[in-house]
């Protein structure tokens, strides 16, 4: 089994080190911290999760250092420029986002232009060719889409679907993005299996988020009355 040291060794080939400090940065300011739970904690916090999946002694066995690469940046920028208000007020108030992605999985790819925007402005991979940023920018979408929980259903049935026939192939690349893509599901709705003490304060600021969206909706509503 091949440890984190190894990793990383193998992750300097991608990496431009003279400019990973600002792509970090930029990654934190691009999360609003005046979300009670969509904040640069959060994605913290599904980033170690998701670090912690990739360590699992069957999947890092064959896992490349490209595709630990870009779990951990999709479990990084994941939630990126997260608005505080989930799709269903995006898609009810009319929001340009909403408009912009007709109303698909539109904070996902949202927050996958956002990482992708971040990605170039930041210059971390510009010494690589045009053609494996593409790729790279394209396979961290496929991770940040499959966060979409009104897909829930869909992944799962395909997951137990690969289950039953026993054909999940972690040699296969395309297996082991699907797995990839299970595991940042799970790494991003991991609260409930932390703690009881963490599990509590997550649980706490996803509700004061969902009360701030009440409150926003609220006034909406007032405001069209008194026009």
């Amino acid at each position: 089994m091949c440890d984190i040291k190894w990793y990383l060794e193998k992750l300097l080939f991608y990496l431009n080190l003279d400019i990973c400090y600002f792509p970090a940065v930029m990654v934190q300011e691009d999360y609003h911290s005046q979300n009670p739970y969509h904040n640069a904690v959060h994605a913290a916090d599904v980033t170690q999760a998701m670090h912690c999946y990739l360590q699992e002694p069957k999947l890092s066995q064959s896992l490349t250092p490209w595709d630990v690469l870009l779990s951990l940046i999709a479990a990084a920028t994941h939630d990126l420029d997260h608005p505080g208000v989930n799709q269903p007020f995006l898609i009810k108030t009319n929001h340009y986002l909403a408009t912009l992605y007709k109303n698909t999985s539109v904070l996902e790819n949202h927050h996958w232009r956002s990482a992708v925007g971040l990605l170039r402005e930041s210059g971390l991979f510009a010494h690589m060719s045009l053609e494996n940023r593409q790729l790279m920018e394209s396979q961290i979408g496929d991770l940040i889409l499959a966060t979409d929980i009104s897909q829930q259903n869909e992944y799962l049935s395909m997951f137990r679907s690969h289950l039953d026939r026993g054909d999940l192939c972690l040699e296969d690349a395309n297996h082991r993005h699907f797995i990839l893509q299970m595991a940042l599901k799970c790494a991003d709705i991991c609260n409930p299996c932390r703690t009881w003490e963490l599990s509590k304060q997550w649980s706490e600021k996803v509700t004061e988020e969902f009360f701030h969206q009440v409150d926003k909706w609220n006034k909406l509503i007032l405001s069209i009355i008194i026009e």
